[in-house]
């Protein structure tokens, strides 16, 4: 399902022409050189050293650093030092909106797992956020004092929200399989990776979902190969790695684009400087670790900033003050279910169904992890449908012909929050995908949605 419901030119040439005629060529380009150098120095830069680093390993519900992890803080080009020293492990550093304190997933002892604290940019101040008896890792600021976290379950790693205070946790995800936060765009909404199929595949995928749960759809539905550790530049592109390979979401294009930087093995997280300069982890021929590179884009080099022949050095952070992203204005009802509205099933990207479906059919997972059917909701003859389903459980949902076959079905699972109202142009059909402008059939015939709650809910819905 994708969608949702509403919701003079020589006075400025003079100096430069004086400064052409001042000096010779090569002292400024000399001068532009000594400003990079400058500003390369006086960022203040946070990254995660580790003897070992699994970048997959948390959608597996495992641990990435298997040999520990620390946060070192790189200050005006000095050495790099630890942000924490008195945590035995710390790593997934987040900075805050005005650039003054930092988010991190830590450990006082190496047999603890992984709770979540806060501290100054100088390493002063440590306090503990969040406090479990699992892990808690990739923590993000959000507007409002919140923060966007993983924690592990015995079913795997959810998302969850919480305030600075530890107070008021929500639960974002409700599906199978493990979900981690990679971004808080400038809309208010969360970038995470799961598995594609979403809740069930092995293959990195990145998708959205706004800060109280709702609205979660793919980022693109054009099915890329391993997407993962995404961020979002000042532009507004969302850029990513794909192994050796940087790539790129801009909302001009359906599909991802690719980003022509230097060959290498990457580990993910872009984060950009001031000047438009990106750092980037990557490992380069020649060296057994990543280290910490700074690239222009449209040179073919990449030129070091910090390295470690014992160590991968990941998850490069900029610690400057940043644009708050947008608050998300929850909508949301304390219902049991939600509403569900398909405005032609017929339509994906994977090209529109020929033949007629009759009904759709709607499944849930019981508790341990097989398919339960709902019921069934009609289809009219333009492709719509409308229905409600439990809230905060896994769903898909498969379309029959007037016999009963199975002309499409969705692999992956989704979930609808309690009181949302969901609009969707099709199946699949992709969240760039405009919808026609006319009012669909299964409206003009009833405004009261099919109950496809199954057994699972007896409580009213409320009103519709």
């Amino acid at each position: 399902m994708r969608g949702r419901l509403l919701i003079p030119i020589f006075l400025y040439m003079a100096p430069v022409l004086m400064v052409l005629f001042a000096f010779p060529r090569q002292s400024v380009m000399s001068a532009r050189r000594q400003s990079q150098d400058d500003s390369q120095k006086a960022s203040t830069v946070l990254f995660i050293a580790a003897p070992v680093y699994e970048s997959r390993a948390a959608l597996q519900g495992d641990e990435r650093f298997p040999q520990g992890a620390q946060v070192r803080v790189l200050r005006g080009g000095g050495r790099p030092e630890p942000l924490v020293p008195t945590l035995a492990w710390s790593a997934d550093p987040s900075v805050s909106f005005d650039g003054k304190t930092v988010l991190v997933a830590g450990k006082q002892t190496a047999g603890d797992p992984w709770q979540i604290w806060q501290v100054g940019i100088d390493g002063s101040a440590l306090r503990r956020v969040l406090s479990s008896d699992a892990d808690l890792i990739r923590p993000l600021w959000m507007p409002d004092d919140r923060i966007v976290y993983a924690r592990k379950t015995l079913s795997g790693f959810v998302l969850e929200t919480a305030g600075l205070d530890g107070k008021d946790t929500l639960r974002l995800s409700y599906g199978p399989g493990n979900y981690i936060p990679d971004d808080v765009l400038r809309d208010g909404r969360v970038l995470f990776e799961s598995g594609f199929p979403l809740g069930l595949g092995q293959v990195p995928e990145m998708y959205l979902v706004y800060a109280d749960g709702s609205g979660v759809e793919s980022v693109r539905c054009d099915r890329g190969s391993a997407r993962e550790h995404g961020r979002q530049l000042l532009n507004g592109d969302i850029v990513f790695t794909h192994g050796p390979r940087l790539a790129r979401f801009t909302s001009a294009l359906a599909d991802e684009a690719p980003v022509a930087a230097p060959y290498g093995d990457y580990a993910g997280d872009v984060a950009e400087m001031p000047d438009g300069r990106w750092l980037l982890s990557v490992r380069v021929r020649g060296q057994k670790h990543y280290s910490i590179r700074v690239w222009k884009r449209g040179s073919d080099a990449t030129a070091p900033l910090a390295g470690d022949a014992g160590r991968d050095l990941v998850e490069p952070v900029l610690a400057v003050p940043r644009v708050v992203p947008n608050r998300h204005p929850s909508a949301l009802h304390d219902w049991t279910t939600g509403n569900l509205l398909a405005l032609d099933a017929r339509q994906s990207r994977a090209g529109a169904l020929t033949a007629t479906p009759a009904v759709v059919r709607v499944e849930t997972r019981s508790d341990t992890g097989q398919p339960v059917a709902l019921g069934t909701a009609p289809v009219e003859t333009d492709g719509s449908f409308f229905l409600q389903a439990p809230a905060d459980r896994p769903l898909r949902f498969i379309l029959l012909d007037a016999q009963g076959n199975l002309l499409r079905q969705q692999h992956g699972w989704m979930w609808i929050r309690k009181g949302e109202q969901r609009i969707c142009v099709g199946c699949h059909a992709g969240p760039e995908r405009a919808p026609e402008n006319r009012v669909p059939q299964i409206l003009l015939r009833s405004t009261t949605p099919a109950n496809v709650t199954g057994p699972l809910t007896t409580a009213s819905a409320g009103g519709h």
